[in-house]
């Protein structure tokens, strides 16, 4: 169905949410038609903090607001939905959009197998009515179902729209860009060649797909690195879990800056922690590129200095290749948890593969090397 379609029969004013490819229709829909507006859309950090967001507004305003995201946001709703949303608590009515990644019989990333399975009944369980669209659903039957819909939310209850692959269509094309020039996959090449034979655990996304064709390109093992390629937020914490337990041994992270601002907790972790073998490096291009470019928060927010204030003993950012190299030897000879934000431009080579090694096969090598450290 065509996406404004969709806007129309839900009928709401206010959308936030956490950019997903599957929901890309409607991500530059709202781009499209709000960009950020504090009263009609905001981007949040994560899935929890726009259930929050929108439970405010309808606090605010009595009206219903919707959370877009992909599945694998599903776990974090759950806590301000059971506790929160719930009508047994607070009675607070959302709809939900969630984009259906690895649905059962379509072929998609080992990380959105099991989320794909469970998608439904984690919604069902949590008390949410869900309908889901697919590329044939017409644009009456949505109709119908928000028309239950709307019984629903009057009892202060929650319900979702499951979104299949290609279910949206007729987005207006929107470029997303910023001013930086340094590419990412270039980025990622000096840090390997900075790296040596050291473990890196890197983020969800792109990073991780241009990591494993750079060690592919460079005829080099793909032991060395640990490819977070879900659970999105957290490969900093994994590689601080790395560190910990390998403290003659230097560990790199490399981290983007949607996945630091999903779980942004985890840098007051690592400050008090201060593994002095971890090295942090930020490559902000101010965008969830990944699924398709919106904009974040982190290029109008100080990360060197949350960095600090966390007590990272170092940090600091640069934005030339020059600047870069120096900052990542300085880094390897101080003996001391450093962050590294890396300023970079939005985009990827348009034949940018994935990693043919499963996600079993990579931890293993990677726990394998680990031991000989």
């Amino acid at each position: 169905m065509k996406v404004e379609k969709l806007v129309e029969i839900i009928g709401s004013e206010f959308y936030t949410g956490v950019p997903d490819s599957q929901l890309k229709a409607l991500c530059n829909y709202l781009m499209d038609r709000y960009g950020i507006d504090p009263q009609h859309h905001v981007i949040a950090a994560n899935e929890g903090n726009c259930t929050a967001l929108a439970a405010g507004y309808h606090l605010a305003t009595g009206k219903v607001p919707v959370v877009y995201m992909q599945n694998s946001g599903e776990g974090n709703i759950i806590n301000p939905v059971a506790s929160l949303l719930n009508d047994k608590v607070y009675a607070i009515p959302v709809v939900f959009i969630v984009g259906w990644r690895g649905e059962p019989g379509i072929h998609d990333e080992p990380q959105h197998i099991f989320q794909g399975e469970v998608t439904v009944k984690l919604l069902e369980d949590m008390d949410i009515a869900t309908f889901v669209i697919g590329a044939d659903t017409a644009d009456e039957e949505v109709a119908a179902a928000m028309a239950d819909f709307r019984k629903i939310l009057a009892a202060g209850k929650d319900v979702a729209f499951v979104i299949r692959k290609g279910a949206l269509t007729d987005a207006p094309k929107v470029k997303y860009a910023n001013d930086n020039v340094m590419l990412r996959e270039e980025i990622i090449r000096h840090i390997t060649a900075a790296s040596g034979e050291d473990p890196i655990v890197s983020t969800t996304g792109k990073a991780s797909r241009e990591l494993f064709e750079i060690r592919e390109a460079n005829g080099q093992s793909h032991k060395y690195d640990f490819l977070t390629v879900g659970s999105m937020g957290h490969s900093s914490s994994i590689a601080l879990g790395v560190a910990i337990n390998k403290p003659d041994t230097r560990v790199w992270c490399i981290d983007g800056d949607g996945a630091v601002l999903m779980h942004m907790g985890s840098m007051a972790v690592l400050g008090s922690n201060k593994p002095k073998n971890l090295i942090h490096v930020v490559i902000n291009n101010g965008a969830h590129e990944t699924v398709g470019g919106m904009p974040t928060v982190a290029g109008s927010i100080d990360l060197v200095g949350i960095a600090l204030a966390c007590g990272y003993p170092y940090a600091v950012t640069v934005d030339s290749f020059e600047a870069l190299d120096r900052e990542l030897q300085n880094a390897k000879n101080r003996d001391s948890l450093s962050l590294i934000e890396v300023k970079c431009s939005i985009g990827a080579r348009e034949d940018l593969g994935r990693p043919t090694t499963t996600a079993l096969e990579n931890k293993q090598n990677f726990t394998e090397y680990l031991r000989t450290l």
